[in-house]
């Protein structure tokens, strides 16, 4: 047996520095200048060992797990060589413990022993699967194909071993999370959160669980870090909707939205919940109250992130080590930040994912959407995301029954509508126009310009070409949906607890809340804006979008939701130069904003990054480089088509990951 009184740390190893203990019982260690939590209040398993002597209550330990009848020096070099290659949470500062085990009947030969002498690890434990001359000791862990192999803090008694999965803890330095969240592994599924920050630079803490844990896990989402907007309930965490108020009303989740559970059912891990615009409203930056906004890694540091899914889309641009994020697009809440950001998010067609125990914004016109850096990725996870056991009924969408081929049914025709395009900066357009040109080439395609408002007005059925009509529908359906389940509830509840107050909200909800009018806006109103909107819809997909035998949809429309490859500011005032843009900017002639589309006719919107083009910032006072993207948009239910185009012009290298930080390419 090894003692750690004689033991002579390796080179370079940092010794465990405990912390502190959170308030749920778990503990936060450091190793070095690298801080750690560990889920010591559950841990992942545990084991009895013969007597161990002399050993620290808590040492930082490494899980092997073999499946070779003869351990040697070199194949325990591999293994350490694909920790600390594949992983971003391992490190040698956890190899002051190591435990042994193998699928097959397995022993040390001499230069695997000498090798672990050589790593001056003071306590190495045995499975009964392997067998060594060394006077190692002896761990027996009844449930042992449950604990994975890779970093661990272990818990050491007189004659036993627990080990605690352990999750770096990460500095969200744009601040595009509201708290960190781990699983609880209590057996109840709950997470917990993390309310660590770093007092020096006021950033939370986001813990992620080493990538080797799910090494051998075939499930799709298998160890994808996610994060998640904050209008989901994931069961232990507060969901706030950005407001403090609604948290101060509102107990913690006692369950999980489907649509999140899905993403752990599928392998997921759940890291943290993110900023948005309060209420999921279309809030400036410069109106933000509760929260502070977030920031936007790309060009010079001071550009928008865009509205409600903002955390979301600026963390993807940001961070490495975080996988995917989801948030929600109503009027343009995915795509917008998908778009200022240079990540790939998606509208998804109505209806294709479950809202329950989701705070709602419009309940026939949200959807759930995910931010990706890499369109390989972001297409299987989505693939595997949208199920149809989650399909929204038609009694919330107030459409017809969503069918989702998964084909190469791709369109024939590119639509170019010229009241949204060319790109506002000109050294953008030969961007979209070279992408264009590869997607006319790769699908044989044919490029027709058009003017969609008036295309759409000329169409004879009088609700289907009204645009009046049909804004006025789609504003009825935000409007009820928030105030009935948020609005009223929130005001009732602040006013009984605070002598008849109204609550301290944002001023994206405050005047339409203020002066709500339910004999105006009502169920009825609601219910007939329904039956509108499936008349648009029904009279699109079959005057512009349409299915043929060899198309899902015929056509696929191109257009730009960002700002046309100028930068768009945080700050008001810079958005008022001729070469910056705000956002949402109604084109001369145009009847809806081009990010309105899909919300009234139901189809499917994809943002996708294909450039970057320079501008001299007023903030770094230097060049820097702005996204260049474009959105795709098929009819309702060819969202899978859709993907499968992508993966085919990413085959082309057409499209490509993109990078975090200033430069998307």
């Amino acid at each position: 047996m090894f003692s750690v009184s004689t033991a002579i740390p390796l080179p370079g190893r940092n010794p465990y520095n405990f912390v502190l203990n959170n308030p749920y019982g778990d503990t936060i260690f450091e190793l070095g200048n690298v801080s750690y939590l560990a889920n010591t209040k559950h841990p992942k398993a545990s084991g009895k060992s013969n007597p161990i002597h002399g050993a620290p209550p808590l040492i930082p330990v490494t899980v092997m797990k073999t499946n070779v009848s003869s351990i040697s020096k070199t194949y325990l070099e591999d293994i350490l060589a694909s920790f600390l290659g594949g992983d971003d949470v391992f490190n040698t500062d956890f190899l002051h413990g190591l435990y042994l085990t193998s699928s097959v009947k397995a022993s040390l030969d001499k230069s695997a022993v000498e090798y672990l002498a050589s790593l001056n690890t003071t306590h190495i434990f045995l499975a009964d699967s392997v067998s060594s001359k060394g006077k190692h000791m002896r761990l027996s862990i009844d449930t042992s194909g449950d604990l994975p192999a890779g970093p661990y803090l272990a818990t050491i008694g007189e004659r036993s071993v627990s080990f605690a999965s352990v999750y770096r803890l990460y500095e969200d330095t744009y601040r595009t999370f509201l708290f960190g969240a781990y699983d609880a592994n209590d057996g109840e599924g709950n997470h917990l959160p993390l309310g660590v920050f770093l007092p020096k630079t006021w950033d939370p803490m986001i813990p992620v669980p080493s990538r080797i844990y799910s090494w051998g896990d075939e499930r799709p989402l298998a160890g994808e870090r996610v994060a998640i907007k904050d209008l989901y309930d994931i069961k232990g965490l507060q969901t706030s909707g950005g407001s403090k108020a609604w948290a101060h009303i509102t107990p913690i989740a006692n369950g999980t939205a489907p649509s999140v559970q899905r993403i752990i059912d599928l392998g997921g891990v759940i890291v943290g919940k993110q900023k948005l615009a309060q209420f999921a409203s279309g809030a400036d930056p410069w109106n933000w109250q509760d929260e502070h906004y977030p920031f936007n890694p790309r060009g010079d540091g001071w550009l928008t992130c865009s509205a409600s899914s903002s955390g979301g889309g600026c963390s993807i641009s940001a961070y490495d080590w975080l996988d995917f994020a989801i948030g929600s697009d109503t009027g343009s809440s995915m795509r917008r930040p998908a778009a200022v950001s240079g990540t790939y998010g998606q509208r998804p067609s109505q209806g294709l994912m479950s809202l329950e125990r989701v705070m709602p914004l419009g309940a026939a016109t949200d959807t759930a959407g995910v931010f990706a850096r890499d369109p390989y990725k972001w297409i299987k996870f989505s693939k595997a995301w949208y199920t149809p056991s989650l399909y929204q009924p038609t009694e919330i969408t107030g459409l017809s029954p969503l069918q989702v081929p998964d084909t190469d049914a791709f369109p024939k025709t590119i639509l170019y509508p010229t009241d949204y395009l060319p790109l506002n900066n000109s050294a953008a357009e030969p961007i979209l126009q070279e992408f264009i040109g590869h997607m006319a080439r790769i699908f044989d395609m044919q490029v027709k310009e058009f003017n969609f408002t008036a295309t759409v007005q000329n169409w004879t059925d009088p609700v289907a070409s009204n645009f009046t009509v049909l804004s006025a529908a789609t504003g009825v359906i935000n409007t009820w949906s928030a105030w009935t389940v948020v609005g009223k509830p929130l005001i009732t509840a602040w006013r009984s607890l605070f002598d008849g107050r109204f609550p301290p909200i944002d001023p994206a909800r405050r005047p339409g809340w203020i002066s709500f009018n339910e004999s105006r806006t009502n169920q009825a109103a609601y219910d007939q804006a329904l039956v509108n909107k499936n008349r648009a819809v029904e009279v699109y997909e079959k005057e512009l979008q349409y299915s043929t035998p060899e198309s899902c949809s015929e056509s696929i429309m191109v257009y730009d939701i960002g700002t046309g490859g100028k930068p768009s500011y945080r700050e008001r005032e810079l958005n008022e130069s001729p070469d910056a843009s705000y956002l949402a900017v109604l084109p001369t002639g145009a009847k809806i904003t081009v990010a309105n589309i899909c919300p009234i006719y139901g189809c499917a919107d994809f943002t996708v990054p294909i450039g970057q083009v320079p501008y001299f910032s007023n903030i770094t006072f230097r060049e820097e480089m702005v996204p260049v993207t474009v959105d795709l948009v098929v009819k309702r239910g060819c969202d899978f088509v859709l993907y499968n185009m992508i993966e085919r012009l990413a085959d082309e290298g057409v499209l490509k990951t993109v990078k975090t930080g200033r430069t998307a390419f």
